[in-house]
């Protein structure tokens, strides 16, 4: 999941969406990947976060199924790390989720327990563990530092004993608050989540979603004060896995989502500050089980981005201007049969985006798309 004028707002929000109708097909896309990512089937290279200077955080699979993070600076060299602890077998390793402007990452490994835990990793590489006082300690308990705001501050994820998720917000002194919404359900799977990547934002809220007892999503927002506000989506199903889930806050307070309805469909929304919700849908997206639009993140100007699912079961990225503009895309290389194609992740307050396609193989490769 940090504050603008209206002036400044509207400023960048005229000039963002100017820019991005001038430039259509000038839009340019670089791939690339980390040397060491495997080459099989679902192994390759994650790009998940990208920040206001340009730098590329995420993780990448080696050939042995080990996760390993990454940052990729600007002029496009990588730097690839391993956080103290983590496991070195299959579906072990590090993971870097969210990168903010000092060059921060937060993110999680997993040990040789296959138990989660949080990290910090500072902008000269020096690593600080983050675990939650309830989380658990056995085979896909722990916690996982998912987004990091400006100034330091962390959002994540934990999951108890029982199995049941939690959330919690780590100052820059280490404090750690744990916190779950009243009505989430409390059987292994349920619970409350955050959003990654921009899951809080510099003023200190946080978008979330909670799982309740009957497994329907439902979602929120936690104001800097701890307080806890739901909202609903209209059209939004009310069957076991349907409902509203968040993908992100900017600045602004705005929060970026998608809603699954009664057929299984997603719907992309967006909720202003003020709690005005608006639904769109990408044309092209499919109308059928698990199809539809999935936003993913949202930048300052209220810009956002993510990836639609045609009727085929196609991947293919999008991105919206805060008028409602959609400009969709697809990097070249990217399978074209179903759970492949093109998955943008994190935009940038320049409108930069970044995330990776999948190619024919099933193989992950990343991108960066620029003017």
């Amino acid at each position: 999941m940090k504050r603008i004028g209206f002036l400044t707002l509207l400023l960048c929000t005229f000039l963002t969406s100017a820019a991005w109708l001038r430039a259509g097909p000038k839009l340019k896309i670089t791939k690339f990947n980390v040397s060491d990512a495997g080459t099989r089937n679902g192994q390759g290279t994650f790009p998940i976060s990208i920040n206001s200077r340009g730098a590329i955080a995420g993780y990448y699979i080696d050939s042995s199924g080990v996760l390993h993070g990454f940052l990729r600076s600007a002029k496009g060299s990588i730097t690839t790390f391993d956080a103290p602890g983590w496991g070195s077998r299959a579906r072990h390793g590090t993971a870097g989720y969210s990168l903010n402007s000092k060059g921060e990452i937060a993110g999680y490994y997993i040990d040789s327990s296959n138990a989660l835990h949080g990290f910090l990793r500072a902008a000269g590489g020096t690593f600080t563990e983050i675990d939650a006082p309830d989380a658990g300690t056995g085979v896909s308990q722990g916690t996982a530092a998912l987004s990091i705001n400006s100034g330091g501050t962390i959002m994540g994820t934990y999951t108890d004993s029982d199995g049941v998720a939690h959330s919690f917000e780590r100052a820059t002194d280490g404090t750690i608050t744990e916190f779950s919404a009243k009505g989430a359900g409390k059987l292994s799977g349920q619970g409350t989540y955050g959003a990654y990547n921009d899951g809080i934002n510099d003023a200190g809220a946080i978008p979330g979603t909670y799982l309740d007892s009957k497994n329907v999503y439902h979602s929120f927002v936690r104001a800097p004060n701890g307080v806890i506000t739901k909202f609903k989506v209209p059209g939004a199903g009310t069957g076991a896995y349907q409902g509203e889930l968040v993908s992100g806050i900017n600045k602004g307070g705005a929060i970026l989502g998608q809603y699954i309805d009664s057929s299984n469909v997603y719907h992309g929304f967006l909720r202003a500050a003020d709690g005005t919700i608006t639904k769109f849908d990408v044309v092209g997206g499919g109308t059928g089980y698990l199809q539809g639009t999935e936003p993913a993140n949202i930048n300052t100007s209220g810009a956002t981005t993510g990836q639609y699912i045609d009727a085929k079961g196609v991947n293919h990225g999008f991105f919206r201007v805060s008028g409602g503009t959609i400009t969709k895309f697809n990097v070249s290389g990217a399978g074209k049969t179903s759970g492949q194609g093109t998955i943008p992740i994190s935009n940038n307050v320049a409108d930069a985006i970044t995330g990776y396609y999948i190619d024919s193989r099933n193989v992950y490769h990343g991108f960066l798309l620029t003017q």
